[in-house]
């Protein structure tokens, strides 16, 4: 079997550079063991920080507003949490000792500042949590109170995978597991400040969504530090994840969780550091071909999920193979002008070395696909929000997530 394996002289480089900057920033907190959540809330119930051809589909609507950060709002969930790598982290990474941050100029550029968002602005998650009602999710690690986490919170750490050892070179990072394990110690503190009813009554009621897998590929399979590809085929590495995920699901099930958004992996062979890999700028269909089997038994696991596994759980698959499909076709459409590029990198593609501190962006960032060599633009984290959101069964599977949170318990 042809093999790939990404540059690793690229991707340390940017490693070494970008931590010049990245790790002067939280420098209180302790890293004796980032993995390991707080066994239990502080007094005030703060948790503590740690850190294939296809025809094309007609384009979703374009959103017209970004989410909202401010003011009461009634929501259609009581509360959203998530769990995932770098798509959605907020900030989980900030105090953490990893190269996986971005807690530096550009980062944030359209949002107000640097929040440690993987992306000029906004993510999906805070699409989706707009959509749904909802301001923007905390990061976990924050110091924040009760009334600030019971809207919901974002575990969500870059480097993070569903095998615990995904992402090991960026050295400290919060994988799946230990995401599950934070979201405990929230269970914790809410039971403690609003009573062991009032939760139990509310988090089946709740919105978990889970994007895991990405850098199970990325920063595990394909990269030369690790030697997955010697032991697993990509059909037997996507059985791995799969079963591995399964469990971790359970677990959520277990603590109450009810109703699921399950992310798979879209195009990873079309983002900017991969073409800058290719010798003829197309994308790697070798990567796409290795992702695809985790996509389609991840669908199959949850389409048995729903039928009798977890009696009371509705699961939800998002398509982002065909979501970013549509958008790689349609991206005209759209109103995008760049879709081989970042915004934000350097080298070929702008996507050897991904955004490094203070490095000037695009200036017109709204017409690219990609804000660096791994990472969507703003303004296409707000489409595929929205896409997901309303879309059809070419989109989200058996169901939208809008009608997943009118569901009735």
């Amino acid at each position: 079997m042809a093999r790939l394996r990404v540059s690793w002289f690229c991707m340390m480089l940017f490693l070494l550079i970008s931590s010049v900057l990245a790790q002067t920033q939280g420098d209180d907190y302790d890293y004796d063991d980032a993995f390991a959540p707080e066994p239990s809330p502080s007094d005030d119930g703060s948790p503590a920080p740690i850190g294939d051809d296809m025809e094309a589909p007609a384009p979703a609507p374009v959103p017209e507003a970004a989410p909202s950060s401010g003011g009461e709002r009634r929501g259609l969930v009581p509360a959203l949490f998530a769990f995932g790598d770098s798509l959605i982290d907020s900030g989980n990474n900030n105090r953490l000792f990893s190269f996986a941050k971005a807690n530096y100029f550009p980062y944030g550029i359209d949002f107000g500042g640097p929040t440690g968002r993987f992306s000029n602005g906004y993510t999906i998650l805070d699409q989706i949590g707009d959509l749904l009602g909802l301001p923007l999710l905390p990061p976990y690690s924050e110091i924040f109170n009760v009334d600030k986490m019971r809207f919901g919170v974002n575990y969500a750490s870059a480097a993070a995978g569903i095998l615990d050892i995904t992402g090991f070179h960026f050295v400290e990072r919060i994988p799946f597991s230990y995401q599950i394990k934070n979201f405990e110690s929230t269970l914790v503190s809410l039971v403690k400040n609003m009573s062991a009813p009032i939760v139990e009554e509310a988090i089946p009621k709740c919105i978990f969504f889970v994007g895991m897998g990405s850098n199970d590929y990325l920063n595990n399979y394909i990269m030369p530090a690790y030697f997955t590809q010697d032991e697993y085929t990509p059909q037997k590495f996507a059985e791995l994840l799969v079963h591995q995920y399964k469990e971790q699901l359970i677990k959520l099930y277990d603590l109450g969780a009810r109703k699921f958004i399950i992310a798979g992996i879209g195009q990873m062979g079309c983002i900017p550091f991969l073409l800058a890999e290719s010798s003829n700028g197309e994308c790697s269909e070798m990567v796409n071909q290795m992702v695809r089997p985790f996509n389609a038994k991840l669908k199959t696991m949850i389409m048995k999920l729903n039928k009798s596994e977890l009696p009371g759980a509705h699961f939800i698959f998002l398509d982002m193979e065909n979501m970013f499909k549509d958008i790689f076709i349609n991206y005209k459409s759209y109103g995008f002008s760049v879709k081989n590029r970042g915004c934000c990198g350097s080298g070929k593609n702008k996507g050897e070395v991904t955004c490094l501190p203070m490095q000037t962006p695009c200036p017109n960032r709204d017409d690219y696909l990609f804000w660096d060599a791994y990472h969507p633009t703003s303004a296409v984290n707000l489409l595929l929000g929205d896409m997901a959101f309303y879309g059809g069964s070419n989109f989200t599977f058996p169901m939208n997530i809008q009608q997943l949170a009118t569901l009735s318990n």
